[in-house]
């Protein structure tokens, strides 16, 4: 008679298996001095950056006469629409000075219109040339291209205010002071930057593709808008919308060659609220609210695409 042994039964384990375990441990484990130090760094540099931001729209959603009595609130003073509606023209000229104003008319729409239409001209117009220059400069081959591309990026270390008054000068000879045109024509091309920034992504575009539709018999031209427009929408539309923000924020330029309602823009606007100051002081509800509708739109217009702007920046090779 036989005995037959039998392998004694390992009991059947239960839970996650060990590498689930580790991971799940792994997570449960504190954060390091180090990692809780960086989030409150982060955080209070957060705060310190929206904090001017909250204090615009405080002080725009105040009272422009109970300001002063509560300067050191937090929140606003004596809510108050009336910054925000002497703003799109909503008060009568009685009682905007009553609630501090100046009482002089604001055309807003005017002025955003025309803000509108200089920066989209500006924008198409600008990113179109510039990518055909960084396509020149990153796929033709032509005598003298590297010199030529090293003038363009010397021309970046040229402060742009020694550029306004030649602008000006060009502006006033050709008849287009206190014109649209006028203020779109000095940046209505291609930038510099606009340039560099499209011909380093451009050099990074595998050649094969190309190399083909070349031996296809396609042209220059044709490869250039079914080829490498196509394949360059993220560097392209990143372009766009830093040249579009930059246009609508300029200043000082709109503010030399403009000088009437048909052609000044939203940012120059602002400005009336400061030259159109009442004799009682200066209508800070007022001016916050213009300054918070003028920057609102660039802010949304970054936030909802921050994300490709960061990306393309660093394909692209700009550290």
């Amino acid at each position: 008679m036989t005995e037959t042994t039998t392998a004694p039964v390992e009991p059947a384990t239960t839970g996650a298996p060990a590498p689930q375990r580790q991971e799940t441990r792994r997570r449960r484990r504190p954060p390091s001095p180090g990692r809780v130090l960086a989030w409150v760094v982060m955080i209070l540099l957060l705060l310190i950056t929206l904090f001017p931001f909250y204090w615009m729209l405080r002080t725009a959603l105040s009272s422009n006469g109970a300001l002063y009595s509560g300067a050191t609130s937090l929140l606003p003073v004596d809510f108050s629409w009336g910054g925000f509606e002497r703003v799109f023209g909503l008060q009568s000229t009685e009682e905007a000075i009553a609630q501090g104003g100046s009482g002089a008319s604001i055309d807003f729409w005017l002025y955003l219109r025309n803000s509108v239409v200089v920066a989209t001209v500006v924008t198409a117009c600008q990113v179109f040339f510039s990518a055909m220059a960084a396509y020149a400069f990153s796929r033709l081959h032509w005598r003298g291209r590297n010199a030529v591309f090293g003038v363009f990026l010397l021309s970046l270390m040229v402060p742009v205010i020694f550029t306004l008054l030649p602008n000006f000068v060009l502006i006033r000879d050709l008849g287009l002071v206190d014109t649209l045109l006028g203020i779109m024509l000095p940046g209505l091309f291609m930038t510099p930057f606009a340039i560099f920034f499209l011909r380093q992504f451009f050099m990074n575009v595998s050649t094969e593709v190309e190399e083909a539709a070349l031996i296809d018999g396609a042209s220059k031209v044709r490869v250039f808008f079914a080829i490498i427009i196509p394949m360059s929408v993220g560097p392209i539309a990143t372009i766009a919308i830093l040249t579009y923000i930059g246009s609508w924020n300029d200043y000082f330029w709109p503010l030399m060659v403009s000088y009437t309602d048909e052609s000044r823009v939203l940012t120059v606007a602002l400005g009336n609220f400061n030259a159109q100051t009442p004799q009682t002081g200066p209508d800070w509800a007022g001016l916050m609210a213009a300054t918070l509708v003028a920057a609102l739109p660039m802010i949304l217009l970054f936030l909802a695409f921050a994300r490709r702007i960061v990306s393309s920046i660093g394909f692209s090779g700009i550290k």
